[in-house]
């Protein structure tokens, strides 16, 4: 499903505070190696058939393609809205650097370990 090793993670929702918490239990879980509240920002969509204004936030969470699965499951389930935006972007090149903490970031770590 996803041809590249690094990717960046997209949801918006309603609230500063509940975009900082999914942002929080994804990086705690270890999902993403950084996740970036920005906002608000403001929308307009279509839903139930007619055309609709919000004020919301935006998460950019920084991840592996390995852990996206995870990823995406765990903002569903944290999330508030019916359908939450839950998008995948590919990093198809960056600092080296950065994205190998990515990916030290985004190993699980076992304390009994």
């Amino acid at each position: 499903m996803i041809d590249c090793q690094f990717a960046q993670a997209v949801t918006t929702i309603d609230s500063r505070a509940a975009a900082e918490s999914l942002a929080r239990s994804a990086v705690d879980a270890r999902l993403a190696a950084c996740a970036q509240v920005s906002g608000p920002i403001y929308s307009t969509y279509w839903w139930e058939g007619a055309v609709e204004n919000a004020e919301e936030w935006r998460v950019d969470f920084k991840t592996t393609a390995e852990r996206y699965p995870a990823l995406e499951r765990d903002i569903r389930e944290h999330h508030s809205y019916d359908v939450p935006e839950v998008v995948l972007l590919p990093i198809l090149a960056g600092n080296p650097g950065y994205l190998s903490w990515i990916s030290e970031e985004t190993v699980r770590k076992d304390s009994a370990t």
